[in-house]
């Protein structure tokens, strides 16, 4: 028995960029690793002492399969106060992380040959989950003269008789784009119109900068959207494993439904962490958005300095997403070369699509001080076109 026996999707696999990097970062030492979208920081200690406070009183077990009913409260209300929606606790439903309350949502909306619209540059693995799921994904390039913007004219152009979906990303990883309201309501109109869902990933919604504003998509079109998001960059949780899914009743209890098949429930410590979390929003989230608001306004002014290279305007997220076709390298040779000539690591825009070639993707994960470390060296850079 070889490989061979593998389902075919994965005896000949495709290149995967992204987790190729991140085995990368996992295993080198002596570099400057701006890769991984993983806050620096360690949980707050609060949420630390929630969850084990919780772990020593006996919570230890299974919590109800769609959370713990005060979560799906918190979590609920947290978007009603925040932005004046009406979701109940019963919309909610707690999930291992967002990449997993995106694939179940997926899932149960999805049949084969079914088709989902997905901008590019996006995060890598929303290709994966629409074709884990039989279906298709239908790519729409967005462009760096437009701010890699999602428009609602241009998806409204991918649109077919077998559409589904949509999946956006605002604020988004990679570009730093963050979507205004008049395209919000415009892509909502799409959705309303054609009978669609818009799946929202909303993980980065603290992480946005001055003169900037995040709004849920729900907040224009309630009934078409399926909103995702987690706690694993706003509390620098990104071990805890724990995201959430805010959509229609029907459509959250579809979910629960797949995920019985899947993981049952989420880790019963992470859900006390990220209640304790939740109900101190503010309080442990603003200094850790406030440092990576700090860091991507030093990268982004320092960065268009340099004669070969250009940083696509930062929105929001933890990201810079900078242009470097003065330097007449693709994405990936300029990462290795980065990699071999100054020791830092980033990830190729490719990783991102195709849209995302010649930019590279900089994360503002690690302190100030080392940030200006890696700028030193990228100053002392030449580049022959």
């Amino acid at each position: 028995m070889d490989s061979s026996f593998l389902s075919q999707a994965y005896q000949h696999p495709a290149p995967n960029i992204l987790a190729d990097v991140c085995e990368q970062a996992a295993t080198m030492d002596n570099v400057i690793d701006l890769s991984v979208g993983d806050p620096n920081f360690t949980t707050p200690e609060p949420i630390i002492d929630a969850a084990m406070k919780a772990a020593k009183a006996g919570h230890t077990h299974y919590t109800a399969a769609m959370g713990m009913p005060e979560l799906r409260r918190a979590v609920s209300k947290d978007y009603n106060q925040r932005f004046g929606l009406a979701y109940k606790p019963e919309q909610a439903m707690i999930t291992v992380g967002a990449e997993h309350a995106l694939f179940i949502a997926l899932k149960a909306v999805l049949d084969p040959g079914d088709e989902v619209i997905v901008p590019e540059p996006c995060f890598s693995p929303y290709i994966e989950q629409v074709e884990m799921c039989g279906a298709k994904p239908v790519v729409v390039a967005t462009k760096p003269e437009d701010g890699f913007a999602i428009t609602a004219a241009a998806v409204a152009k991918a649109v077919t008789k077998k559409t589904k979906g949509i999946i956006i990303n605002s604020p988004n990883n990679p570009t730093g784009m963050v979507m205004i309201p008049d395209q919000l309501k415009d892509l909502a109109q799409v959705a309303i119109e054609n009978n669609l869902l818009i799946f929202s990933d909303e993980i980065y919604y603290d992480y946005v900068l001055p003169g900037h504003e995040f709004v849920p998509m729900a907040k224009f079109a309630p009934e078409n959207t399926v909103t995702i998001n987690g706690f694993s960059k706003s509390f620098a949780m990104t071990g805890w494993r724990l995201g959430y899914i805010l959509a229609p009743q029907w459509l959250t209890d579809a979910a629960g439904m797949v995920n019985d098949g899947v993981t049952f429930s989420a880790p019963t410590p992470s859900q006390y962490a990220a209640l304790y979390a939740i109900q101190h929003h503010d309080e442990l989230a603003k200094p850790i958005t406030a440092a990576f608001a700090q860091r991507l306004h030093y990268l982004e002014t320092v960065l268009n300095q340099l004669d070969w290279l250009q940083v696509s305007p930062v929105g929001g997220s933890i990201y810079a997403f900078v242009d470097i076709r003065p330097t007449g390298l693709n994405s990936v040779d300029f990462a290795d070369a980065l990699l071999k000539k100054a020791g830092i690591l980033v990830v190729p825009g490719l990783a991102f699509g195709a849209a995302g070639e010649d930019f590279e993707r900089i994360a503002a994960t690690q302190p100030l001080d080392v940030l200006e470390e890696a700028v030193a060296k990228m100053k002392e850079l030449k580049w022959e076109a």
